[in-house]
C-alpha cells in the first residue's frame, strides 16, 4: 500500500479510470459481436450497426482507450464482411 496521500490519491484516480476503459473495451467488444452477427444474418440494419460500432471505436481511440491502428483494424475487418456479404446476397 502506499504511503503517501498524494500516491493513495493516485490510486484512487487510476482505479476509476481502470473501471471507465475497461466498460468502453467492453462495450466495443459487445458492438462488433452484435455487428457480426447482423452481418451474417444478412440482416438490413447491419449498416448502421457498423456505422455506430465504428464511431464508438473512433471515440475510443481519440481517448487513447485503444490504439488507434487497432481502432482502423477493427473498423476495417468489419466494413470488409460486411461488403463481402452484400457481394454474395
Amino acid at each position: 500500500m502506499a504511503n503517501l496521500r498524494s500516491a493513495i490519491r493516485h490510486i484512487r484516480k487510476s482505479r476509476k479510470r481502470e473501471e471507465r476503459n475497461q466498460s468502453v473495451r467492453s462495450a466495443i467488444k459487445t458492438y462488433v459481436k452484435k455487428t457480426r452477427a447482423a452481418i451474417a444474418a444478412g440482416e438490413e440494419g447491419a449498416a448502421e450497426l457498423l456505422s455506430q460500432t465504428s464511431a464508438l471505436v473512433d471515440k475510443a481511440a481519440k481517448r487513447n482507450i485503444i490504439h488507434k491502428n487497432a481502432a482502423a483494424r477493427r473498423k476495417s475487418r468489419l466494413a470488409k464482411r460486411l461488403n463481402a456479404a452484400k457481394a454474395v446476397a
